[in-house]
């Protein structure tokens, strides 16, 4: 995403139970991205795992009339059981082929902006649109293994887009206990650090974010801490008073969500430094491990964070 806004420590709860969920799902070779050290993403997780094989922990059969221990919690004890999720991949990998259509006029509430834009890129030549869709594959994984519904507003699965106002109305239709779109921006080469940005409460055209500004918010601030505990990337230095937060009203996929919703700006592609870690797979994975652990705590109820939560 362009700065310019021309597109559209300790865990609370069941995080520690749900870590062991998700590495059994990881080491049991279940085609997640979490275990793979591409850069050009990893397959989707189907979020099973396996159950106790009614063998006590020496490899024996277990005594008659005994209870063995479940190796992985049920279905309905997972920590995120009913919850839905829906990651919105900022961006699509082919959108410079389909100019015409990604360029056309949209409505966002308040105004009309493009449907759509290709993203940036690192100096490279990584596209934040590779970017995107391999860390919201990742984030999907673990919440999967905690029990959530996650779905993506697209999975490289479409020729272009979404539009904005669709990437907002995919997260209405799946009535989302959380939204969240996962961009990285493109700022002056000079500046670096990542962001948060919040829906400012408003009522005007075809918007009405005065139900989901204060949840969203709490959203915000509970993964920005998550966020940096688990990558170290500091809050960006060239907007927001460098706290990390941004709080704006025109970007349609906020303006038109009727659930908590907010974007992520992981890092400004155009940085060296953000961009060496923006291009490593390791990285990423500790990416999607801060924003499922930020959405984890926002969705149980326990927003406060490892890092400074000061607004």
């Amino acid at each position: 995403m362009f700065s310019n806004g021309s597109h559209g420590g300790g865990r609370g709860g069941g995080l520690a139970a749900a870590a062991v969920v998700a590495a059994a799902v990881l080491v049991s070779g279940c085609g997640t991205a979490a275990n793979s050290g591409s850069d050009t993403g990893g397959t989707r997780s189907t979020g099973s795992a396996s159950s106790a094989d009614g063998k006590n922990a020496g490899g024996g059969s277990a005594a008659p009339g005994s209870t063995t221990p479940s190796a992985t919690p049920s279905a309905e004890t997972l920590p995120l059981a009913g919850k839905v999720v829906v990651l919105d991949p900022g961006h699509n990998p082919t959108n410079y082929q389909h100019t015409a259509q990604i360029n056309r006029l949209v409505d966002i509430g308040t105004n009309r902006k493009e449907c759509d834009t290709t993203g940036t890129e690192t100096d490279s030549g990584y596209p934040e649109a590779t970017y995107t869709l391999d860390v919201s594959r990742r984030t999907r994984a673990i919440l999967v293994a905690r029990g959530a519904k996650v779905v993506l507003t697209q999975n490289g699965d479409r020729p272009y887009g979404p539009c904005v106002d669709e990437r907002a109305r995919i997260g209405n239709a799946a009535h989302a206990d959380a939204a969240l779109s996962i961009h990285a921006d493109g700022a002056p080469a000079g500046a670096r650090g990542f962001h948060v940005i919040a829906p400012k409460s408003l009522h005007a055209g075809g918007a009405d974010t005065r139900k989901i500004a204060a949840p969203s918010l709490l959203l915000a601030t509970t993964l920005r801490a998550h966020f940096k505990a688990a990558t170290g990337e500091p809050f960006a230095d060239y907007l927001g008073g460098g706290k990390g937060l941004m709080v704006r009203d025109d970007l349609g996929g906020l303006n038109l969500s009727t659930v908590p919703k907010v974007f992520i700006e992981c890092g400004n592609m155009r940085n060296a430094q953000d961009a060496a870690s923006l291009t490593s797979a390791g990285w990423r994975q500790r990416a999607a491990q801060g924003i499922a652990d930020g959405l984890t705590a926002f969705l149980q109820g326990s927003p406060a964070g490892p890092a400074d939560g000061k607004r």
